[in-house]
This record gives C-alpha cells, structure tokens and sequence, in this order.
C-alpha cells in the first residue's frame, strides 16, 4: 500500500485560513476525502472553508482562487479512475501540474489530495471511509498545515 512509512503529522492550525477545495465526480469517495480534511483541520484548530467543483480538472482554478483571496493554505481533493480512453492521462497531468502551478507562484502551500486510480476500489481504500486503509483527505490536510507553518520563519525573513 502505498501509505507504508507515511509520517503522522500533528500541527497547530490556529489562526490559519485554509480552503478545501473538492471536487463532485466519485461522490462516496470525494465526500470521504471532505470529511477526513475536514475532521483533521477542525482537530488541529481552524474551521475550513469548503469549494465544492465539478471535478479534479477544475481543481487548480479554484485553489488559485482560494490562494488569491487570502487562503494561508489550500488542500484540493478529487478522484480519477482510469477507463479506456486517454482522459485519464489528460485529467491527471492537468490537475497535478495545474495544482503545482498555483502553489508554486501564489506561495500557498497546496495540499494534493487527488486520487488517481485504476479502480473505484483503489479509491475507496485510501478514502478514509468506513473500513478504508488510508486517509488521503487527512493527509492532505495535514501536509498542508505543516508545510504553511513551515514556510513562516522563511517569510518573516522578507519583511
């Protein structure tokens, strides 16, 4: 499984705006994804907003949106399922480096909660839901904590 060695990070969220942004597509297994972020950034002390959009390609649009309206973190989640066609390839490349693209130029950690799977069954063991192996919503919120409260010693460097 691909958890094994997966750090437990437990960070201190107050005071940090963070946006989960969360796509529709998969339901079951995008609302576990939701509530296992979810559940991990009230724990650690913040009340996330939640954006709710059609699927993992409009991801990046809405974390850019997040990280310019003053998010200090953003964690994006979603699924793609491989089928028969090359959509899987497009969708996946799309997201990942459209997700990496808004971190990189906005500087707000973006946490990358996207599935990419061969079967829904894959999904719904790294989902966080009843009987799952993994919680890939937790960890997504959890890397995106940690690596904002990261960043702050090197951004009062600049001022």
């Amino acid at each position: 499984m691909s958890g094994t060695g997966a750090p437990r990070i437990q960070a201190d969220a107050t005071g940090l705006r963070v946006t989960i942004v969360a796509a529709r597509w998969h339901a079951a297994v995008t609302d576990g994804l939701l509530a296992g972020a979810q559940r991990t950034l009230e724990e650690a002390g913040t009340q996330p907003e939640i954006v709710r959009v059609p699927g993992s390609f409009e991801l990046p649009v809405a974390a850019r949106a997040a990280a310019h309206a003053g998010a200090d973190a953003v964690v994006a989640l979603g699924v793609v399922v491989r089928g028969g066609t090359p959509h899987f390839d497009y969708v996946c490349q799309a997201a990942t480096t459209g997700l990496t693209q808004v971190s990189v130029e906005t500087g707000v950690p973006v946490g990358f909660g996207v599935l990419t799977v061969d079967t829904e069954e894959q999904a719904r063991e790294r989902a966080g839901l009843p009987g799952s192996r993994e919680d890939k919503g937790a960890e997504a919120a959890e890397a995106a904590v940690a690596t904002t409260l990261a960043l702050r010693p090197l951004r009062t460097l600049r001022a």
